[in-house]
């Protein structure tokens, strides 16, 4: 511990010592540092957000939707710090003025670039952060600038979002104006040859195409008429087993008419179960057929005692019915065959000529194409004309400045007064080392113990400085001189310091 008191004891005195070489150090690079200091210009900020509506009932109707709309404000965004929209600032503030070549505006387009900031703080927020310095133009102006470059890039973030859409929309509608002229004529052109070949080919009118449409739908009705022709004959049959199991007649009133009338209900009601279809092995048929047996002698012993039998209405009624189907069945028939002539007439015509039939059916095929894509490019037309009145009439995008351009009040760069101190800290430092240094150097002994440790020798004494009285005076004179240069290099320090707040009092 006594070691480190000593080396501390003896850095000092050598400092104190050689403190004029100190002084004069520390006042060289603090004026040295100050200068350059001095020499760099203040860069001013100015700062501005913008928030963008992108949300609009009208506009996602009619296809513009938040999707679309928010990448192209991605994309202005991107693109606000291009190489032209920079030339378009440089050129609408005061920066370009006196630049006169390529060279110089590249330079400036370069310089400027790197101090723009577009950054997207939410969703629909934007942030515009432009700063400036020139040490040819002072602080005032500097800040102006700064504000002035901010206010540029909000114009150029409007126009590329309103009047850009309004010109990319018209150069698109003309686009598909020239190309519906285009398929326009060529429609007319291929409708024209379709017309023409209709004329000399009468039978192919329709095209291929039809003609199997036509014949598939004649094979669907024939189908049909196949399927109401098998309904219509086993109503037809029905009906005959009906009538077999009818009698023509009814027996007259009489004392044994009644056996022969119950044999006529049980052979009716036995034609009736077999009519339905049932086999002679059934129940029902089996007690109506020996039903019929067990009557058979009695309406047979009876004879025609009973009198003239009277027509039955039934039966009547049944031949009515029976002749009506009949004229149905005639009738589908005729439908069937007729059908089926004209299914060999289509089936013909498909083979007589295929070469027509093939060339008719390209000429009809490339038509249809032309007129699809001209129906397409018509409703992508209209679509873009309704969407482009949507965009420029009800302005999907609606642009409200939050915060304007900040005009700057105090520089964000360089930090001046922490630079001054920074400087004068250093000096004062870079003096302490100089004279530390020299007195190293120097083969001289600071104290008794660092003379012990060279020598190797005990050291009995020392005998302390002795001044007359004018020695005295001479060192006070001194001290007083070298009191009076540091509190000036301290008062330049302040001095410095007072005009940087004075000029920053100047820019507000």
């Amino acid at each position: 511990m006594t070691n480190i008191y000593d080396e501390l004891r003896s850095a000092i005195y050598s400092v104190w010592h050689r403190r004029w070489l100190a002084l004069g150090v520390a006042w060289g690079l603090c004026l040295m540092g100050w200068l350059v200091v001095a020499m760099v210009p203040n860069s001013y900020e100015s700062k501005a957000r913008i928030y963008v509506q992108l949300d609009d009932v009208l506009s996602e109707q009619m296809g513009l939707g938040h999707g679309d709309t928010k990448n192209n404000i991605d994309r202005v965004r991107q693109t606000l710090t291009s190489a032209v929209n920079l030339e378009k600032v440089i050129r609408g503030t005061p920066i370009g003025e006196g630049i006169t070549s390529p060279k110089q505006m590249e330079g400036a387009v370069l310089s400027l670039g790197k101090k723009i900031k577009v950054e997207s703080d939410e969703a629909n927020l934007f942030s515009i952060t432009a700063s400036y310095g020139d040490s040819s133009n002072s602080d005032a102006a500097n800040a102006k600038i700064a504000q002035a470059v901010v206010q540029r890039l909000i114009d150029i973030f409007r126009e590329e979002n309103l009047t850009g859409n309004r010109g990319q929309m018209s150069t698109s509608l003309t686009f598909l104006d020239q190309q519906l002229a285009q398929r326009q004529k060529d429609l007319e052109s291929a409708e024209q040859k379709r017309l023409a070949f209709e004329a000399q080919n009468p039978s192919l009118a329709g095209g291929a195409g039809a003609g199997l449409q036509k014949l598939e739908a004649s094979r669907t009705e024939l189908r049909g008429i196949d399927a109401d022709l098998a309904a219509a004959q086993s109503s037809y049959a029905a009906i005959n087993g009906q009538m077999a199991g009818t009698p023509r007649t009814i027996a007259g009133a009489g004392p044994v008419g009644g056996a022969r009338g119950a044999f006529n209900d049980a052979q009716a009601q036995l034609n009736s179960l077999r009519a339905r279809g049932l086999t002679e092995n059934h129940p029902d048929v089996i007690a109506a057929r020996n039903q019929v047996a067990a009557l058979r002698g009695a309406a047979a012993a009876e004879g025609n005692g009973g009198g003239a039998g009277t027509p039955n209405p039934a039966y009547s009624s049944l031949e009515s019915i029976r002749a009506e189907r009949a004229a149905n069945v005639q009738s589908l028939s005729a439908r069937r065959a007729s059908m089926q002539q004209e299914i060999s007439s289509i089936t013909a015509q498909q083979f007589s000529n295929p070469e027509s039939a093939a060339e008719y059916q390209r000429i009809t095929r490339d038509y249809d194409v032309m007129k699809e894509q001209y129906d397409k490019l018509l409703h992508d037309r209209e679509e873009l004309k309704i969407r482009g009145s949507v965009d420029t009439q009800q302005n999907a995008v609606k642009f409200q400045v939050i915060d304007p351009p900040t005009t700057p009040r105090s520089p964000v760069a360089p930090n001046r007064p922490l630079l001054l101190f920074f400087v004068l800290f250093m000096g004062l430092g870079a003096g302490a080392a100089a004279a530390f240094a020299v007195g190293q150097l120097r083969s001289t002994f600071a104290t008794t113990g660092r003379l012990e440790q060279a020598m190797g020798l005990p050291v009995l004494g020392a005998i302390s400085q002795t001044l007359t009285d004018a020695g005295r005076a001479m060192r006070r004179k001194r001290m007083k001189l070298f009191y009076a240069a540091s509190g000036a290099l301290g008062g330049l320090f302040v001095i410095l310091l007072t005009i940087e707040f004075i000029q920053r009092g100047m820019v507000a």
